[in-house]
């Protein structure tokens, strides 16, 4: 039986870094964006994140896409 994923919403996720604990150890921080268009490709995402990253405070680590879907069959 043949299932289709069918996209309902896409996050975009920036994990900053915002220090050392007491341990040296680095800390992290999440902003997540939401309501972003499926459609929207991974290069323009890339590209708002690095322009969101710029407004922020703290320094950017990495920048994750969290994709949503609903599984439906075909």
């Amino acid at each position: 039986m043949p299932v289709s994923a069918i996209p309902i919403v896409t996050r975009l996720v920036l994990r900053l870094n915002t220090g050392l604990d007491e341990n040296f150890n680095p800390v992290y921080r999440n902003r997540t964006w939401s309501n972003i268009k499926p459609s929207a490709t991974d290069a323009d995402l890339h590209e708002l994140a690095q322009e969101l990253a710029f407004l922020q405070v703290h320094t950017l680590s990495s920048v994750r896409k969290v994709d949503e879907n609903e599984l439906e069959e075909s």
